[in-house]
């Protein structure tokens, strides 16, 4: 079955720079393949969930930071909640992603 959303492939090359970084407690990544990699293992160690902003982004000049929530569709329930901040590059793709884990699962 061939994948579709944010961990496509077509995805991941049309929003990142090619040497793009994606670093949080769990995931020290680069590039494309890296990027997609950590993507699909969130998916499927988390299946019927949703990352929901939960206030607004704040930025300037190539960088952003904003809060999100990962939410279960069926029950609403959020486990894990966090914070990221990024860098963008000249052409508006995504350098850069440090991640932060604000409420994670006990034992997790």
């Amino acid at each position: 079955m061939e994948r579709r959303g944010p961990g496509d492939a077509r995805h991941v090359a049309a929003a990142w720079a090619g040497d793009g970084t994606y670093t949080d407690p769990a995931a020290d990544v680069s590039g494309h393949d890296g990027i997609a990699a950590v993507i699909a293992a969130v998916q499927e160690r988390f299946p019927g969930f949703e990352f929901p902003l939960t206030g607004d982004v704040d930025g300037h000049h190539d960088t952003a930071r904003f809060f999100w929530e990962l939410v279960s569709v069926a029950h609403g329930s959020a486990p894990v909640a966090g914070s990221d901040v990024i860098t963008l590059d000249g052409q508006g793709r995504i350098r850069a992603v440090l991640g932060f884990l604000d409420r994670v699962p006990a034992g997790a």
